[in-house]
């Protein structure tokens, strides 16, 4: 069973009196511990895509199983049971609360779900860690350097054993030297924890670091290859 199954997946926003077409008829289906980078230009479809794979959306028809679950059957908690506990998101601003630091930001997902507090500690500093940021914990956002804040972002989507992580232009925020130590986190946690990554870029030197690219236009899959790599 693939991890992720979308099956003629379509999406029409209502714009007023004019439909919109986002996405047409999209199948694909992605296995536990690949790592995939999705590219298009602007307006191509992939953030929409990459929406309805997050459970931020839902699509006009079609179907989108993920570990064999209909996720159209399922109502508004178990929808965001999902997200808070099998998806991990990683944004381009990084998301965090300026005035809450490193520790508090990773921990949030846990609080969310109810876990003690002591027990939330552990788990943030083992996250914090997993990301090369010990020491930091007390640091707030405008402490750290933007790539030591994508860091928290991503100890924040590790925190609670998320085998997913959704990652929209994770270093579209990002100077070059940063970008790729970004990306190298993202490689170690693919091959060594088997977290299956799904990133947006427009970049094809970041699509490079996944194991297959899938790129869309005009909210269509015109190719789905394995990257090379040499």
């Amino acid at each position: 069973m693939a991890l992720i199954d979308a099956r003629e997946i379509t999406k029409v926003y209502k714009l007023g009196d004019v439909e919109v077409n986002a996405l047409y008829g999209v199948s694909l289906t992605i296995e536990r511990g690949d790592f995939v980078a999705i590219m298009g230009p602007s307006g191509s479809g992939k953030s929409t895509f990459m929406n309805i794979l997050g459970c931020l959306d839902t699509p006009t028809s079609g179907h989108y199983l993920l570990e064999g679950t209909d996720t159209a059957q399922l109502n508004r908690d178990e929808l965001a049971g999902i997200r808070n506990n099998k998806i991990g998101f990683v944004f381009q601003g990084f998301n965090l609360l300026p005035r809450t630091s490193a520790l508090e930001n990773v921990e949030l997902p846990l609080l969310y779900n109810g876990i003690p507090a002591k027990e939330r500690r552990q788990k943030a500093i083992t996250a914090i860690k997993s990301v090369g940021l010990e020491g930091r914990e007390d640091h707030h956002p405008t402490q750290l350097s933007g790539g030591q804040q994508q860091r928290v972002a991503i100890a924040r989507a590790l925190v609670n054993d998320a085998p997913i992580i959704l990652a929209d232009e994770p270093t579209g925020n990002l100077d070059t030297k940063t970008s790729s130590e970004i990306m190298e986190l993202f490689v170690k946690l693919n091959k060594e924890s088997n977290i299956t990554i799904i990133l947006i870029t427009h970049e094809s030197d970041i699509a490079a670091y996944s194991r297959r690219i899938i790129k869309f236009l005009d909210g269509c899959v015109i190719s789905d290859e394995p990257m090379r790599k040499l």
